[in-house]
């Protein structure tokens, strides 16, 4: 294949002072000399860390605006600018970390091999990263102290005895071990359920507050604690979250926090019940509670007993002296009652005989009153008993049969009395003085009035037709 061919003349020079070409090393180092003349003295810039990591000694991040990831600068952070600037970082309890606001000093230059321009880091503004903090925490303090939430939890009663706590902690890590091993150490019977989250991080404001009111949703806890270990400033800045704020103020029960620092108080310590300087000292706050509270039960126990025992030996001295006295007076009621009872036997053996007398008197009498009386009863109900039966003789159904009147009835035995019993079809049975007929109803005719021999109860003569049958 062939290559176009451009024909500029041949005393047409490649380069000249007023247009000169570069290589691209030589553009690098052209930009290098440009920065460096522009920035002479170094610049500082200002944002958030992210995607920090470390390399050796060294250590790369960029920096960017505050959410906004289009304007970022990639920073070099070298080992001897992180040696010259430690002993500051440790006098202001600060580590750098990802999410940080930070405002820093450095030198921009041109890395030829990437094609990229960044910033060598030298040097750091502390107050700013400081003051980014103490801003965002007294926002949130404002905040709450609006909504009257900063001592909603500290006006949860303790219990005497927290027994059954909540625990919110990274674990595997020095402060769960410290609390964990104060409480076992202590001897008193704790039940732990504990939540494992994040204690620094992107996630961790996210999991401490979720962990906080997941706890909050249980039944039968007495109190919930967050711990963590110490850190720097702005790590711990993460205990100043609102989210984490409101969900400890939002907890049923008193929360209590060992964050591990001593110097500050983050918004969670001003939340809570209770804020320990460290997570073993709030172990010691829970077991010096319920030490101390069983240790009052104790003392009031033996108070208790010390005056049970006083009331008893009292009471068996008053009632040693009522037995003396009931015995006594019990002595004296007996012989007294001996002597009434040997009055009243005497008397007795006097009267007796004469009682007796007119007992087997009054007996008599009453037995002859008696006889007496039950004789005329017996002759009077004699008499009933006859008219009874003469009565009885007269409406007996079989003297009416011999006399020639019949009873008829209906095949389940009940008793004609009237036509309208009956029914054209219906079979009656009637019985005689010397048998039964039985009969099937063809006609049934109403009198206009009765004869003065219908009979008025116990049967019927024939004014239905009636068909004889075979077995009449």
């Amino acid at each position: 294949m062939s290559q176009p061919a451009f024909d500029f003349g041949d005393d047409e020079l490649v380069d000249d002072a007023g247009n000169p070409t570069y290589t691209v090393a030589e553009l690098g180092e052209a930009i290098n000399d440009n920065l460096r003349r522009g920035f002479r003295d170094g610049v500082w810039v200002r944002g958030e860390i992210t995607g920090w990591h470390d390399r050796g000694n060294h250590a790369y991040f960029t920096l960017a605006d505050d959410g906004d990831a289009k304007a970022v600068v990639s920073v070099q952070f070298f080992a001897n600018a992180r040696m010259r600037l430690r002993p500051m970082l440790r006098k202001h309890r600060l580590r750098f970390a990802d999410g940080m606001k930070v405002r820093i000093f450095g030198f921009l230059d041109y890395y030829a091999p990437n094609g990229r321009i960044g910033l060598k880091m030298t040097g750091l503004d502390p107050r700013y990263t400081l003051g980014d903090i103490a801003q965002s925490r007294d926002a949130v303090l404002r905040r709450l102290v609006a909504e009257g939430l900063l001592d909603a939890n500290g006006r949860r009663p303790l219990s005497a005895l927290p027994l059954r706590l909540g625990v919110v902690t990274s674990v595997g890590t020095a402060a769960w071990h410290d609390f964990r091993d104060e409480v076992e150490r202590s001897g008193v019977g704790f039940h732990l359920r504990v939540v494992d989250v994040r204690v620094q991080g992107a996630e961790a404001t996210t999991m401490i507050a979720a962990a906080v009111a997941t706890l909050s949703r249980l039944d039968g806890l007495d109190a919930l604690v967050v711990i963590r270990g110490g850190g720097a400033r702005n790590e711990l800045a993460v205990f100043d979250a609102e989210s984490i704020a409101r969900a400890i103020a939002a907890a049923p029960v008193p929360v209590l926090t060992g964050l591990g620092h001593e110097v500050d108080r983050s918004i969670a310590d001003e939340v809570a019940h209770t804020a320990a300087k460290t997570p073993t000292a709030c172990a010691r706050t829970l077991i010096d509670r319920v030490t101390s509270t069983c240790a009052g039960a104790e003392e009031t126990w033996r108070a208790v007993n010390r005056r049970a025992v006083a009331v008893l030996d009292d009471r068996r001295v008053d009632l040693g002296e009522r037995a003396h006295r009931i015995a006594r007076r019990t002595h004296a009621a007996v012989e007294r009652a001996d002597e009434r009872l040997g009055v009243r036997l005497e008397r007795l053996g006097r009267e007796a005989p004469a009682v007796l007398e007119r007992a087997d008197r009054r007996l008599a009498d009453r037995r002859r009153a008696l006889l007496d009386r039950a004789e005329r009863g017996v002759a009077v109900a004699t008499a009933g008993t006859d008219l009874l039966a003469a009565r009885l003789a007269a409406v007996d159904p079989a003297v009416q049969l011999a006399r020639g009147w019949s009873i008829t009835r209906r095949t389940d035995g009940s008793v004609v009395r009237h036509i309208g019993d009956l029914s054209i079809g219906d079979t009656v049975i009637t019985t005689l003085v010397d048998g039964t007929v039985a009969s099937d109803v063809r006609d049934i005719r109403q009198h206009d009035t009765p004869t003065s021999d219908h009979p008025a109860d116990g049967g019927t003569d024939h004014h239905a037709r009636t068909r004889e049958s075979d077995d009449g």
